[in-house]
């Protein structure tokens, strides 16, 4: 497998804790003092990973000029799970499934955010596009901060045939379309649900939209036309949380 570099304080520090595979761990000199990373060390000494006390400039370099808070950690890189893998989390954790399709998601910050935000929310798969979609990224790992060691995320060939199949293991497929018929809170998310967000820019596409049970909207009574898709998943994923708590 690739290398993979985690890149950033919180997102190495989630790695350490989920006790995934570290082949170094690379910190810069002049933070080694610093009492952010600290914890990191300690993790890192803990299970005997080697630690490397590298200059700024060249851990930029590593970086590739991201933002690494002067942490970075070298590791495989993260393999993807299967659907098979993901329709049993929720028998196991004896909770109503709750999946998250994402149909084209191009920008890995946002990947990284919706990530962050469906682990908060106790979502039990992701599932992307292996074409036209960011995949498992740097970046994405580094924004998500550590929600990539707790959210399995399926890559398949074919949203459609990938819908149907969740159809078939039970499952209820809502899409978010800025013209769906039903507001997202008239919507009756205590079933069994996978909520399928679009692209940035073009929302789900025709035939993803087709093969929906039906399509919620979020209103909007300011003048901007649409919300970015990190910011309509959390909405969504808490209307899904706050129903089922109140047990609809």
């Amino acid at each position: 497998m690739q290398r993979e570099k985690i890149i950033g304080i919180n997102a190495v520090r989630e790695v350490l804790r989920a006790g995934r595979p570290i082949q170094r761990l690379l910190i810069s000199e002049q933070r080694r003092m610093d009492r952010d990373v600290a914890e990191v060390l300690r993790l890192a000494k803990e299970r005997g990973i080697e630690i490397r006390m590298i200059s700024r400039d060249t851990l930029d370099r590593e970086a590739r000029d991201s933002h690494h808070q002067g942490v970075v950690a070298v590791t495989s890189a993260r393999a993807y799970a299967t659907l098979d893998d993901i329709l049993q989390i929720p028998a196991q954790r004896k909770e109503e499934a709750l999946f998250l399709v994402l149909d084209g998601i191009e920008d890995p910050r946002n990947l990284g955010a919706i990530l962050r935000t469906a682990e908060a929310a106790g979502v039990h798969g992701v599932i992307i596009p292996e074409r036209r979609a960011v995949g498992l990224t740097d970046t994405v790992a580094k924004t998500a901060a550590g929600a990539l060691e707790y959210v399995p995320v399926v890559k398949v060939v074919n949203i459609v045939n990938t819908l149907g199949e969740l159809k078939k293991s039970g499952l209820w497929v809502v899409g978010a379309e800025a013209g769906g018929e039903t507001v997202y809170w008239d919507a009756d998310f205590a079933r069994p649900t996978a909520l399928v967000m679009g692209g940035e820019g073009t929302g789900v596409r025709r035939l993803v939209k087709e093969h929906c049970d039906y399509l919620v909207s979020l209103p909007l009574r300011g003048n901007i036309s649409s919300l970015n898709v990190s910011v309509a998943a959390g909405t969504l994923l808490y209307e899904v949380l706050r129903q089922r708590r109140r047990g609809r």
